[in-house]
């Protein structure tokens, strides 16, 4: 059952425009209202208690550059943002930059004007600049709140989380803590314990002795340590948590989940739909423009093909997420991908190609099926067959082409494929060879041990 969990933020804006002045200050505010002491910012993330005993967690990581990163890789890691802009100083490139993955991210935000402490602070002015680059205040046609804030000075940071708390309740943030872990790693470090990965959940609920999994890099929970630096048993939904038990670090940007939740998902992904996609077939995902163009090029697709997933409209993130596992190319007719579905698809190693030519599509599939089949490099016929230190090994002469050690074989008979191997011993005349060309005998021990016959056909091919 899902209910309210805190909100995860992030601060962003230009590089002097006081993200870190303002993030001290909110965390000084931790101070007051939880106990007094130091507070160890060891986990890239900190969380911070209202007046009113609710709880919000910042990312301490305030860059666009390092937000930016987990989007480029799918991970949406905050559920609100707060756009810092200097009042002295007013609207910059990176402010601009800043507001661009916001509004790429689809998140809420606020604006923070920041140094209002100062004497050339002039709010209206930095107001003005932002409505003229898109930003839509409320009560003025928008539902964008705005605050002006010190960190100096502490001057309504109080009012600004009681902001966060309010648009996180219009927003409806909810999580499931009984469910599917949802977290995403924010921060990596190495000390004498090993590997430490910072994460902050979004759903479900981390524990000691789970298995996770971030980005393909496995691991078992040993330890788990909150905010400051204190050692828990489990990390509920909304706060962060430093994880200590991953053999190597993840990406920073990389979803954590269950080992067992990402096997099925990449099963339930490579399935798509239903659809097994055979070894000699290659699976594609189309996306049309139109419906009348998208069922034109399904109703006529070569057999080999396999589309696991099509659509009209642009190419979108769960294209790109949905193609990675089940190693897809992405075709797009008189249609494309934004920048940063490109810039996704460039970071998962998925392939995207734009056409606007439908014959053009066709001979792409078709050059792309060509490509994929086996190549016969050479053939051997089986001479003869003999133990050897509890093995069987094939002697064999090369008919045609050439066998090399490097390269699979695959065993035939009358013309129908019985198994592949590969080589794991290949010798001529007692010396150890790597390649046996067309005329020449040699001997062969191969992995897994097929049932070959005198007379049978072992094909070098190059997948």
């Amino acid at each position: 059952m899902k209910k309210l969990r805190p909100p995860i933020v992030t601060v962003l804006g230009h590089v002097d425009h006081g993200k870190t002045t303002l993030l001290d200050a909110i965390r000084k505010t931790k101070v007051v209202t939880k106990e007094a002491g130091g507070i160890t910012q060891r986990i890239g993330a900190s969380v911070v208690t209202t007046k009113e005993n609710k709880k919000i967690t910042f990312i301490d990581t305030p860059g666009h550059v390092a937000f930016s990163s987990m989007r480029s890789r799918g991970a949406k890691v905050a559920d609100i943002a707060v756009l810092v802009v200097a009042a002295d100083d007013g609207v910059k490139p990176q402010t601009k930059e800043a507001l661009k993955h916001i509004i790429e991210a689809e998140i809420p935000y606020i604006v923070a004007i920041t140094k209002i402490d100062l004497p050339a602070a002039d709010v209206n002015s930095v107001r003005g600049q932002l409505e003229k680059i898109g930003v839509l205040f409320e009560g003025r046609g928008g539902q964008v709140p705005q605050l002006a804030v010190s960190g100096k000075t502490g001057k309504e940071i109080e009012a600004l989380l009681e902001m966060v708390i309010l648009v996180a309740e219009v927003n409806e943030i909810k999580a499931d803590s009984q469910g599917d872990l949802e977290a995403v790693v924010i921060e990596t470090s190495k000390d004498k314990r090993g590997p430490l990965v910072s994460a902050v959940v979004r759903n479900g609920t981390l524990q000691v002795t789970q298995k996770i999994v971030a980005d393909g890099v496995p691991g078992k929970v040993k330890g788990l340590f909150d905010d400051e630096g204190k050692s828990i048993k489990q990390v509920i939904p909304g706060h962060p948590g430093q994880i200590l038990g991953f053999g190597e670090l993840p990406p920073v940007g990389s979803r954590v989940r269950f080992l067992g939740e990402e096997k099925k998902i990449q099963k339930e992904e490579k399935r798509a739909l239903g659809k097994e996609v055979g070894e000699d077939q290659i699976p594609f995902i189309i996306k049309a423009q139109t419906r009348g163009s998208l069922e034109a090029i399904l109703e006529n697709l070569p057999e080999k093909a396999v589309v696991i997933s099509s659509g009209i409209g642009g190419i979108n993130e769960s294209d790109i997420f949905l193609a990675k596992p089940a190693g897809a190319y992405i075709l797009a007719f008189e249609t494309k991908a934004s920048s940063t579905v490109a810039k996704l698809a460039g970071t998962e190693g998925v392939s995207i190609e734009k056409f606007d030519v439908i014959y053009k599509l066709f001979e792409r599939i078709e050059e792309l099926i060509k490509k994929s089949e086996k190549e016969v490099l050479g053939k051997a016929q089986v001479l003869a067959s003999f133990p050897y230190n509890k093995k069987k090994v094939a002697g064999c002469k090369v008919v045609s082409g050439r066998i090399t050690k490097t390269k699979k074989l695959i065993l035939m008979r009358d013309e129908k494929e019985l198994g592949e191997a590969k080589i794991v011993s290949m010798k001529k005349e007692k010396q150890k060879i790597i390649e046996a060309k067309e005329g020449e005998e040699f001997g062969v021990v191969l992995k897994p041990q097929l049932d070959f016959k005198i007379g049978d056909m072992l094909v070098s091919v190059t997948q």
